[in-house]
């Protein structure tokens, strides 16, 4: 959207990293803490991560660290807060937007104890807006395990649409499952009221 005037820009400035639930701020010190915990909490990285495998918390903390520099321009990173109460509740990035498909992977992560409150979804709607409205994405995709259908119906209610399934790509309590793969374009996504 062209802008008429120096407000119009401010506006859309100020509203960028804020949804109706959450605010994005560069990642804090602090944040590593409950970060590294919650990464590491095995009941609840089974349902984002490939293989539950506990890790030192020098390297996780150094991965959210990577993945929160904002250093280049194909991906992003942002501890996640509460609107009201400035509490930490996660983290989410993107990752591999670049030239020239300008495609990217988004990634959420709410903290256990907030999980079910809205957090998630409004998080994924902020960072799927930065991702078309800033960063100039094309298409932004999510990876999700088939039995995790909270965050299934999450991305749905964020304007995602699954688009299709990788059979038998996870592997976790000796069986392989399905990973569905959901997906928003830049042409088609708008950001809720």
């Amino acid at each position: 959207m062209a802008w008429g005037d120096l407000d119009a820009a401010q506006v859309y400035g100020a509203s960028l990293l804020h949804g109706t639930r959450v605010r994005f701020r560069v990642l804090q010190d602090d944040d590593l803490v409950d970060l590294v915990r919650w990464w590491g909490e095995p009941e609840w990285a089974v349902l984002q991560q490939i293989v539950v495998r506990p890790r030192p918390q020098g390297p996780v903390a150094d991965m959210f660290r990577s993945w929160s520099a904002n250093e280049h321009g194909g991906g992003v990173g942002f501890s996640v807060v509460d609107r009201a109460s400035d509490a930490l509740v996660g983290h989410v990035t993107l990752f591999g937007g670049v030239l020239p498909t300008r495609a990217a992977t988004l990634a959420v992560m709410i903290g256990s104890e907030h999980v079910g409150q809205g957090y998630g979804t409004d998080a994924v709607r902020v960072l799927t807006h930065y991702g078309f409205a800033e960063m100039g994405l094309n298409r932004i995709e999510i990876r999700v395990h088939a039995f995790n259908e909270r965050a299934r119906r999450a991305y749905r209610g964020a304007g995602y649409g699954e688009e299709g399934v990788r059979r038998e790509a996870v592997f976790h309590d000796g069986v392989f499952h399905d990973e569905v793969i959901m997906a928003a374009l830049a042409r088609e996504w708008r950001l809720p009221a």
